[in-house]
């Protein structure tokens, strides 16, 4: 079994970490150098800053926002929100970004993911998808989970990875922020599907909840914000109980 990956995710809004329920009721958690530094410190594989109000607001990421991040870091960071054409996605990474996250402009322009990966790689390259279940399967949203995209969810995710995608961040929003445990099933109708890597994103509420992702899921990683940001849980400690379980995890931890 490859190494499993620990992503610490921060939610930013108007240059503050916040993090919310489903997706709305959002609270104030700091501020993302501070944040990005201190999960860092704590044994985080990656970091994840994720502008959600961007792509609503039609503005560009906070590029001072992911500068000053950055420079707390030494360890591979992704950045998404506002990304819509090359130029941004240069911009981000100039600022200091390994890899960059496209969600809403994706949908709305596919050829966007080849155009980012033909000039940085397609291990710079994440499509995100934030997913909800609709009967029996489950439907992609854009717009920080705003507005339906019209796409089924795993159909999305297959033509992400076949335009260069290099990886698949998937957000369950039935699951997000409740600590409920990730959406198994989601990840799994996906990871079983891309021969790319597929990080599971929300609902974590403890250590078990990653052990299921990891096991039922088939996620080749794991990402959570509230479990970490209001000290629910170490990432040390959690790392700890992984490898106890026998999950190859990145050491230390």
């Amino acid at each position: 079994m490859l190494t499993k990956r620990i992503i610490a995710c921060l939610d930013v809004d108007d240059g503050r970490v916040v993090k919310g329920v489903q997706f709305v009721d959002l609270r104030d958690a700091g501020d993302p150098a501070e944040l990005a530094k201190r999960h860092s410190d704590s044994g985080a594989d990656e970091i994840v800053l994720l502008d959600i109000s961007a792509a609503h607001q039609r503005r560009a990421t906070l590029l001072d926002t992911v500068r000053r991040t950055a420079k707390q870091l030494f360890i591979p960071f992704t950045v998404g929100g506002g990304i819509r054409t090359l130029q941004d996605a240069a911009a981000v990474f100039a600022s200091g970004a390994d890899k960059i996250s496209i969600n809403s402009a994706a949908l709305a322009n596919p050829a966007l993911i080849p155009e980012i990966a033909q000039r940085f790689g397609s291990q710079a390259v994440v499509v995100a998808i934030d997913a909800k279940r609709y009967n029996d399967s489950w439907q992609a949203f854009t717009h920080g989970g705003r507005t339906p995209s019209g796409r089924d969810a795993v159909e999305w995710a297959l033509e992400a990875e076949s335009r260069g995608a290099g990886e698949i961040l998937l957000t369950s929003m039935d699951r997000d922020g409740t600590a409920s445990g990730f959406d198994c099933e989601l990840t799994r109708a996906i990871a079983d599907r891309l021969n790319i890597p597929v990080i599971a994103s929300g609902g974590a509420g403890g250590a078990r909840h990653f052990s299921e992702v990891f096991h039922a899921g088939h996620a080749d990683a794991a990402l959570a914000a509230s479990i970490f940001h209001y000290g629910l849980s170490s990432l040390g400690a959690l790392k700890q109980q992984l490898a106890f379980e026998g999950i190859p995890v990145r050491w230390p931890c």
